[in-house]
């Protein structure tokens, strides 16, 4: 779409790939290192036939949990707590 805006209005145009920017910005080292983590747990379980499991973070550790487990949790937010404050001063629309 980018380039055929080009061509049509004879002007530069750059494409963006909103899902990194949505995310805050381009990856960093620790993003691709953290992938790279999960990713090795991710075909260990498969070498482990160990089926209906995903990996997680907790804390600063790759462990893996039932996905039954991980999608039956809920975790509330305070919707007046510090985090949802401090996402909508960043200009996070989180629906209110």
């Amino acid at each position: 779409m980018g380039a055929e805006i080009s061509r049509r209005l004879n002007v530069e145009t750059r494409v963006t790939v909103l899902g990194h920017l949505q995310r805050g910005g381009g990856p960093i080292p620790f993003d691709r290192f953290l992938a790279t983590r999960f990713g090795k747990a991710a075909v260990q379980l498969i070498a482990e036939n160990k089926m209906g499991q995903m990996v997680c973070l907790h804390g600063r550790k790759v462990e893996s949990i039932s996905i039954e487990k991980a999608a039956g949790a809920n975790k509330l937010v305070d919707p007046d707590g510090q985090v949802v404050k401090m996402a909508e001063s960043l200009g996070i629309c989180l629906g209110r």
